[in-house]
């Protein structure tokens, strides 16, 4: 049969499936709660009588932590064992979950979403680096695939699954879901995933210093400069000031790790292949216009068409399934041929199937015509994620896999807050400039529901308007992807 031929065997001779199957268990619950509170913010607000900018952060705390420490914990997979630290980061975000659904204050939340999020960044980077450590090189397209098919599917479930469980339970209930599937994923990776080598190496204190720093400044420079308007954030010190030291203290982190006689926490020498490089560019995004996309059209979905939350979320069904359905066909073909012919295609169209959403974002639009560009959006996603993953692992060192996986997480966790950051701009000022009246109206007029008659076009075109941002990022990611080079074990095939 020609699935037996084409069964995958790790070095012991043991196929890596259960394990990959075990610990995305893990990741789809750490990408679903990054959205799931989005949904919740209505019941947040009433039930701790607070402001819409307080339970921001109960979002922002989670992202911020979540992304920091990526590097870091890549680094440590690469020290401690990639199944040790997915341990360890399953038990702090499967408790902290339990305290944030049992927690009496706002505060306490944002303390217990900051837990969260260290656990999550323990756990992203080891997924990555246990297929580039236990697939082989010419086979790890089906498991980047499957990796990404949950990436992509999990960002998009989370706004359904909360209505749905928010409606039906409470806002509670968004946390404590998290509980036993922790506990199932635990004993799942106990058993299921091997105890891979390790290297026993000095720790770059300095690099973990300065790359916690400066990747928190910039981070939290972004994420938060529309709630500041972009002006002062603390005391006298303006948004952009931070983005800027973040920046500066990135650039010198970099010159430290070119220049550190201990073990670097990024080996620089990574960017010298050609496809990680890219890579990187890619996801960045991709991760830009998965995030960027859905704040349009929910909103335009809600206050133009007065569908419920419920409804509109609904209405991203087609791409969460499709992207799920066609991953493991895309995997295959990853294996096969170049990566940048399905990945140029999926870039391509996933451009294209904005533009599309764009064009058809009218007031009276009739739904079926939403769906179809919608539709495609699944199509594209269940292409770009595997070409994209397993182009920028492919070719890297054992030893280095963690590094490796901490940098491609970080950069799409630094991509999808760019995305939420610049689509709020771009949504605010097309709002301004086409909807009559709105420099005076405040922003909780718009959030209450669908809009009055004459206003619905101008807010209609307003959102559509914005779709188009994350089109044109996607045009650069298409390039990337265009200059990939040919995988070396199709060289060694003589492909």
């Amino acid at each position: 049969m020609t699935r037996a031929r084409e069964a995958v065997v790790s070095a012991d001779g043991t196929s890596p499936w259960p394990a990959l199957w075990a610990l995305v268990i893990g990741f789809f619950m750490i990408l679903v709660d990054a959205t799931i509170v989005t949904v919740a913010t209505p019941a947040l607000l009433v039930a701790f009588g607070t402001d819409v900018n307080t339970v921001v952060w109960v979002t922002s705390a989670y992202l911020l932590a979540y992304a920091v420490p990526l590097l870091v914990t890549g680094r440590l997979g690469d020290r401690f064992g990639p199944k040790n630290v997915y341990l360890a980061g399953l038990a702090v975000f499967t408790v902290a979950s339990l305290w944030c659904g049992l927690t009496g204050t706002i505060g306490e939340l944002i303390v217990a979403r900051v837990a969260q999020g260290l656990g999550a960044a323990m756990m992203t980077p080891q997924t990555m680096a246990v297929i580039t450590r236990t697939f082989p090189a010419a086979q790890r397209g089906r498991a980047m695939s499957l990796w990404g098919a949950v990436a992509g599917v999990a960002t998009l479930t989370g706004p359904v699954l909360g209505g749905v469980l928010v409606g039906a339970l409470g806002w509670e209930w968004i946390f404590f879901v998290n509980v036993p599937l922790g506990v199932v994923a635990f004993a799942a990776v106990w058993y299921l995933v091997p105890s891979l080598e390790t290297s026993k190496r000095r720790f770059d204190l300095v690099g973990v210093v300065l790359s916690a720093t400066g990747v928190f400044l910039l981070v939290f420079g972004i994420q938060e400069g529309q709630r500041y308007d972009w002006g002062p954030i603390v005391g006298p010190i303006p948004v952009w000031m931070l983005i800027v030291a973040g920046a500066v203290v990135l650039v010198v982190f970099v010159w430290w790790q070119s220049r550190t006689r201990s073990e670097p926490l990024v080996a620089l020498q990574l960017f010298r292949d050609r496809n990680f490089s890219l890579a990187n560019i890619a996801i960045c995004t991709v991760g830009f216009a998965i995030t960027a996309q859905g704040f349009p059209l929910m909103i335009y979905a809600q206050n133009v068409r007065g569908f419920s939350p419920t409804e509109a979320a609904l209405l991203l069904v087609p791409l969460a399934v499709l992207s799920g359905a066609l991953a493991p066909w895309t995997g295959r073909l990853t294996d096969r041929i170049h990566p940048r012919l399905i990945g140029g295609f999926g870039m391509a169209t996933f451009a294209i199937g904005l533009f599309w959403l764009a064009a058809v974002m009218s007031p009276d639009t009739p739904v079926w015509q939403l769906l179809l560009p919608i539709s495609l959006l699944g199509i594209s996603n269940s292409c770009v994620w595997a070409p994209i993953s397993t182009s920028a692992t492919r070719n890297l060192p054992m030893e280095q896999a963690g590094s490796g996986s901490g940098v491609y997480n970080t950069t799409r966790q630094l991509g999808a807050v760019l995305g939420s950051a610049g689509i709020a701009v771009l949504m605010e000022a097309r709002i301004t400039a086409l909807v009559p009246g709105a420099a005076a109206t405040p922003d909780s007029a718009f959030a209450a529901g669908a809009l009055p008659d004459e206003l619905r076009e101008p807010f209609a075109t307003a959102m559509a308007q914005s779709v188009l941002l994350p089109a044109a990022v996607l045009v650069v990611g298409f390039v990337a992807v265009a200059c990939f080079a040919l995988p070396q074990h199709m060289r060694s095939r003589g492909r």
